[in-house]
């Protein structure tokens, strides 16, 4: 995974062939990755995920497992992914009117990032969202899946909130020290809990 914003494409070789990335000699850090999605819904299939009504079971329940397991197995998923020792996941879901919001935060110690291992656990938690309520609604939307931070490495700390900042890839994510990156993690704050605080901000 890269490090940093660059223009280079560092799962290529020289000949243009796929390889996995060598990060022996990069430091051991500890890094963080959080990233978000949702499914959208209709406000009755919601209600089933609030009363625990959904036939299959308590929907958010198997979410959060699928969620922990996807981060777990991202290397059997994603080709050139490092298979790294996880020391934490942390999966978070906030109910709306028509949307289940899914929230999910990765760390280890080592030598490359976690930023897809957060961001298939968000996704394994929204197909599974999906599957736990298919006989409800087919109609169900996972959309917005997409890094919000990471920590560690050269890059020390990247913050990816302001939609401008993801759609204009000439400019760069926030870094920490950007006072705007502040305002931003408070804004996430806001809109889910307050365990992204806890060693993010």
């Amino acid at each position: 995974m890269a490090e940093d914003c660059t223009n280079e494409l560092t799962h290529f070789d020289a000949s243009g062939r796929a390889r996995m990335v060598d990060v022996g000699s990069k430091d051991e850090t500890v890094r963080t990755a959080v990233a978000t999605g949702k499914v959208e819904m209709l406000p009755e299939t919601v209600q089933l995920v609030r009363d625990r009504k959904a036939a299959k079971g308590d929907v958010l329940a198997v979410a959060q497992v699928a969620a922990i397991m996807g981060a777990k197995r991202t290397p059997d998923l994603i080709p050139m992914c490092h298979p790294l020792m996880l020391t934490g996941v942390t999966v978070e879901f906030e109910l709306q009117d028509q949307a289940v919001l899914i929230s999910a935060k990765v760390t280890t110690r080592g030598r490359t990032g976690v930023e897809m291992e957060a961001l298939t656990a968000v996704a394994a938690a929204g197909l599974t969202i999906y599957d736990m309520l298919k006989a409800a609604e087919k109609g169900m939307v996972i959309r917005d899946i997409r890094l919000i931070e990471k920590t560690g490495g050269r890059a020390n700390s990247l913050v990816f909130i302001d939609d401008a900042a993801v759609l204009d890839r000439h400019q760069p994510p926030r870094k920490r020290d950007d006072p705007r990156a502040e305002c931003d993690v408070a804004v996430i704050q806001g809109r889910f809990y307050n365990w992204f605080s806890q060693g993010i901000c």
